[in-house]
């Protein structure tokens, strides 16, 4: 039986999930492929993960001291954390020859049993429920093996599977058409639903982000990957900067 729940000492950390929600989380994905792509090209690859990580690692910090939700702060760190999810997960494939369905396959593992311990820690995965520290550091965990797991699988179809970049997005866009139209025709578990549309968001982004940025021979549209990321940035701080400052209580 799961643990049972600890009341509730801060306000919900996180947005409400609108439909401003999931267009904000679709771009940082793309700008997350994008930037970290553009960024491991034009600096040392080192220096680059070295200093999106501790740029990550103080915002976070911020985040979670944060006494409730703030939205250009939950989106800086979402943003961060997609452009170092793609980093960890390419260093993987690149540096160190983890194959893609290799990695892919671990990092849903990981996110399995992630989801399990925190299952089992609070009884609920539901992000209304974010008013714990506790809480908070699980759904962070959670959202940073997502894009982890989105760029490997991203990669895993357009490369692997040779859908390429386009075939790719256009492929996620019908997956996470599936649970939003199970919970709203078929009455599938809201969490059950918001989790697995949340981690489809990864790849969709990325896969079209990449589309956009690549060259032709790489099926590509060649607009380049800072001018893509560039875009996307601008268009993620006129939409966060129209949010209100906090979400509704759970």
């Amino acid at each position: 039986m799961p643990a049972t729940m600890p009341a509730p000492t801060l306000a919900v950390k996180v947005p409400d999930v609108t439909l401003m929600f999931w267009t904000i989380k679709i771009l940082t994905t793309g700008m997350g492929e994008a930037l970290s792509d553009d960024l491991v090209q034009r600096f040392d690859p080192k220096l680059a993960v070295l200093g999106c990580a501790a740029l990550l690692g103080a915002v976070l910090v911020a985040q979670l001291r944060a006494n409730r939700y703030i939205p250009w702060l939950y989106w800086l760190a979402v943003s961060l954390v997609a452009v170092f999810g793609t980093m960890f997960a390419d260093v993987l494939h690149v540096k160190f020859g983890i194959s893609l369905p290799v990695s892919t396959g671990g990092f849903a593992g990981l996110l399995a049993v992630m989801f399990l311990i925190w299952y089992k820690a609070e009884g609920t995965l539901s992000i209304h429920s974010i008013t714990s520290g506790r809480r908070e550091w699980f759904y962070w965990a959670v959202v940073l093996i997502t894009f982890a797991l989105g760029t490997a699988a991203g990669d895993l179809t357009a490369k692997t599977f040779g859908l390429g970049y386009l075939g790719s997005g256009v492929m996620f866009v019908a997956i996470i058409a599936v649970p939003a139209v199970a919970w709203w025709r078929l009455g599938m578990a809201e969490v059950t639903a918001f989790w697995a549309a949340y981690i489809v968001t990864r790849p969709l982004g990325a896969s079209f982000a990449d589309w956009a940025a690549v060259g032709p021979k790489r099926g590509g549209l060649d607009f380049g990957f800072l001018p893509v990321s560039l875009v996307l940035i601008a268009v993620i701080v006129v939409l966060v900067a129209r949010l209100p400052g906090r979400a509704n209580p759970a």
